[in-house]
């Protein structure tokens, strides 16, 4: 990641800004480590009596905070569709297809134009999804420039063919994005894209992405189940904005305040609660995690 941003205009985030770490609150912090380790494919970095921090190398993409009283997620509460793991190539998403039908069930496996993914569910019922990028310049488009994102069959025979065999995921897989159940989409609108500074991509009938510098989404928001409430429960306690310095940084504490949206500076940055009050940390990625 380059140290330098060359976003030029200061009401939107950088083209550098990206997801960092997400994380979960969970009642069985044993059992779901072992399937993000195992099913999944990250490392276990870090693991006290009530944290695990999974990742790549030494990078952090997921914290499971444990909580056995933690109450299951109400139907009627915003919060996670599904973090989704990036990985860098067919081969590893081969790899992550092995897994699954080894250790677990395929929920769904689709070509949205922009991507091939998988999907598949946690044992505590978090949304997950598993996709690599087609190349950037394939993406198609609307004759406004838009990206245009659909859901197709995805035929597995060619990711079966690819696998390497290779236990876990591969150095460069990321959270590419995290997509919300949201009460109201004009909301996320108003907060993601008015006051953070992410980019509209693609609008679908009662689902919006957004993304920055181009990439066909960061963030997705849908209401197809039409929550109505805050986050609460178990399920998503928090994710992560990176930006890739301080002036970036400063650009969307300035556009925090001139929205009056409050926020509270922690060591690493800025948190802010969204109309859903999940939970955004947003820091600059020169910052220790």
């Amino acid at each position: 990641m380059s140290p330098m941003t060359t976003q030029t205009n200061p009401d939107v985030l950088p083209q550098e800004a990206h997801i960092g770490r997400t994380a979960l609150r969970v009642n069985d912090l044993e059992e779901l480590t072992g399937f993000y380790q195992d099913v999944v494919g990250l490392s276990v970095l870090r693991r006290t009596d009530t944290e695990s921090v999974l990742g790549i190398d030494d990078t952090p993409l997921l914290v499971l905070e444990g909580d056995a009283d933690a109450l299951g997620r109400h139907q009627s509460a915003a919060g996670l569709f599904h973090n989704a793991f990036r990985v860098p190539s067919r081969a590893a998403l081969g790899d992550a297809l092995a897994r699954i039908q080894e250790h677990w069930q395929l929920g769904g496996a689709s070509d949205h134009g922009v991507s091939e993914a998988l999907y598949l569910t946690d044992p505590e019922g978090n949304g997950i999804e598993i996709y690599r990028d087609y190349p950037r310049e394939d993406w198609p488009r609307a004759d406004n420039g838009r990206i245009r994102m659909g859901t197709y069959p995805l035929d597995l025979g060619p990711l079966e063919t690819a696998a390497a065999e290779a236990s876990g995921f591969p150095a460069g897989t990321d959270v590419g994005h995290v997509h919300l159940e949201v009460s109201s989409l004009e909301a996320f609108r108003d907060f993601y894209v008015d006051t953070l500074g992410f980019e509209i991509q693609t609008e679908v009938p009662a689902a919006l992405f957004v993304g920055a510098g181009g990439y066909h989404h960061h963030l997705g928001a849908n209401t197809w189940h039409h929550r109505t409430g805050p986050v609460s429960g178990r399920g998503l306690s928090w994710f992560e904005v990176l930006v890739p310095d301080d002036d970036s940084l400063e650009a969307v504490r300035e556009r925090l305040v001139t929205g009056d949206i409050p926020s509270t500076e922690t060591d690493e940055g800025v948190v802010v609660h969204d109309p859903d009050e999940i939970e955004i940390r947003i820091r600059a990625n020169s910052s220790n995690q």
